[in-house]
């Protein structure tokens, strides 16, 4: 999917709605969130395999592979690698410091992450996923506006991230917009059509969405 400026303006009025309307909907429903812990958004698995340097042609051509896929296991070696290339980094500093946010992520420590993060995407903006981990990070802490803000940052650069698209639409989910969150939903499936638990979503989505119609 080529990245065309109209469509990213497009997206970033969206967001920027998005983010305004956050706050205030989390503010009226916050005992309705569901816990974390049973939202789980796709990510880089712990070990990461060896790829080529060509990012562009690479994720382009793991992009057709992983909608071509036969199988859950053939599917999940191509997400591998996707993430794998997106993350890497030129930069030796901010790949430590993903590093080292990740592990103070893993030990709970989220605001020693978060000063990680923030060094990250200040030292390499045109890096995706600092903008991805921050999100998630902001994410986990209840933070929607920030959250979304760091979305939209990720999918002006990759309209393909399926990690932050189910990102957005679990954000919506929990804000109650669940025209939204089907919507994010979907353009996450049509990128990667298997991501774990996405597909229910979907559908109950869009029986209370578009089922009240029928």
């Amino acid at each position: 999917m080529a990245v065309r400026f109209p469509r990213a303006r497009r997206l970033a009025i969206l967001l920027t709605a998005m983010i305004v309307a956050a706050p205030m909907a989390f503010a009226q429903d916050q005992r309705a969130t569901p816990p974390k812990q049973q939202k789980k958004l796709p990510e880089a698995p712990s070990k990461l395999p060896k790829v080529g340097s060509d990012r562009t042609r690479g994720l382009d051509f793991l992009f057709g592979a992983l909608k071509a896929a036969p199988d859950e296991a053939s599917a999940k070696h191509v997400e591998a690698r996707i993430w794998a290339l997106w993350m890497q980094t030129p930069s030796d500093t901010a790949a430590l410091l993903m590093m080292r946010a990740k592990a103070a992520m893993d030990a709970q420590q989220t605001d020693v992450a978060l000063k990680l993060l923030d060094a990250v995407v200040k030292l390499r903006p045109d890096y995706v996923e600092g903008w991805n981990r921050r999100a998630t990070l902001y994410y986990l802490k209840n933070d929607y506006a920030h959250s979304l803000e760091d979305i939209e940052q990720v999918l002006v650069r990759e309209p393909r991230h399926f990690g932050a698209l189910a990102g957005l639409g679990m954000i919506m989910q929990d804000i109650g917009d669940e025209r939204r969150a089907l919507d994010a939903f979907r353009k996450a499936l049509a990128v990667n059509p298997h991501l774990e638990k996405v597909p229910e979503l979907v559908k109950t989505l869009t029986e209370k969405v578009e089922g009240r119609d029928i």
